[in-house]
């Protein structure tokens, strides 16, 4: 692939060295709309294989339903246009997906009980094979969690952090709506498909949720995201950059985002981590972010783009090629009485032109 020319980027922050003097670049690419999801809905992840992007999971976050829907959406670039594939055999939200050898690994989330509004972690693990159409349980994560993240490195699945219950014996108990009821995770357990095995390494530093967790140069990085609980009303988003060695099992300090933010999406591309949206509330206001950013870890050096046409979070993001594709999520923050606040709008920002 291309790399990304620095034309296309501006330097804003410098590890430890506060802000680059660089100017504004001209000719950046611009965000355009593409193919809307076949239905407005947030919660929901991707991720892309052959040329072809997966959209699965999402959470009809409507009053008194709060129902995941496990959706499975196969996008085409060449055609622009979107397929109903078999949805998933658990629907959940708040899950956390690797692509590994063409083949999509769905861990964890939460689920809704059948007597109550609530967000109940799961431990399932699934295994969606596009060229089948077929999906496949795997052995169950040794956490119940939701909120996480998942990044295939070097043959394995690290899944990190996320949110579990703080019931004493029974951390897959239900979550109730805003609930400070819960644990933060810094859990880190790693999924070997070779062997359909789990093995514990060692914890995030920070523990967080509702973070983006992405691979560059044989570490995984995890950047922002929520702590105190998974809900918004109940936590602060941070700013906070973590890097996890897998050769010496060991975390360390790595960068500090441009602002503090939770519910952030994106992904690795080209030697960069893309970091884009976000979600917060205080007594104020509720709100979204339209932000995109750019972090490289070989220079600390974080750079932003155009941001999105739409503020969002709780959306799905993925590279196609030198194309960034964000789509749906809500266009206001969750919780407004009598309210849908989600969108089917897909939008792209082509970086190799």
């Amino acid at each position: 692939m291309k790399r990304l020319r620095s034309r296309f980027l501006f330097p804003v922050l410098v590890a430890a060295c506060g802000l680059a003097a660089a100017p504004m670049a001209q000719a950046r690419p611009q965000w355009k709309f593409a193919a809307p999801l076949p239905k407005a809905i947030g919660e929901i992840y991707a991720t892309s294989i052959g040329g072809k992007i997966f959209v699965l999971g999402g959470l009809d976050n409507r009053p008194h339903i709060h129902a995941p829907t496990g959706y499975n959406w196969e996008y085409d670039p060449a055609t622009n246009k979107w397929t109903a594939r078999k949805p998933m055999p658990r629907p959940a939200h708040h899950l956390m997906i690797a692509a590994f050898k063409g083949k999509i690994y769905v861990f964890g989330g939460f689920v809704r009980p059948k007597a109550y509004s609530a967000w109940q972690p799961i431990n399932n693990a699934w295994v969606y094979d596009p060229a089948t159409n077929g999906w496949k349980a795997l052995a169950p994560m040794p956490t119940p969690r939701g909120a996480g993240q998942a990044v295939a490195l070097d043959g394995r699945i690290y899944v990190l952090g996320g949110a579990m219950s703080n019931k004493p014996g029974n951390p897959g108990a239900p979550i109730k709506l805003g609930s400070p009821k819960q644990l933060v995770l810094g859990t880190n357990e790693v999924y070997d498909p070779a062997t359909n095995r789990w093995q514990t390494r060692a914890p995030m530093a920070t523990a967080r949720n509702h973070f983006l967790a992405a691979a560059v140069g044989g570490k995984i990085y995890a950047v922002d995201g929520r702590i105190g609980t998974c809900f918004v009303t109940k936590s602060a988003g941070i700013d906070l950059v973590e890097a996890y060695d897998p050769k010496t099992n060991l975390w360390a300090f790595a960068s500090r985002d441009l602002i503090p933010r939770g519910d952030v999406v994106g992904a690795a591309h080209d030697g960069l981590i893309y970091v884009a949206g976000a979600e917060g509330q205080d007594f104020a206001r509720k709100w979204t972010s339209w932000l995109v950013d750019a972090f490289n870890p070989a220079t600390g050096v974080w750079m932003r783009l155009p941001h999105m046409q739409v503020a969002r979070h709780g959306f799905a993001a993925a590279f196609v090629g030198n194309a960034f594709h964000v789509m749906g999520g809500g266009f206001q923050s969750d919780g407004m009485p009598r309210v849908d606040v989600v969108t089917a709008t897909h939008e792209v920002l082509d970086l190799g032109k």
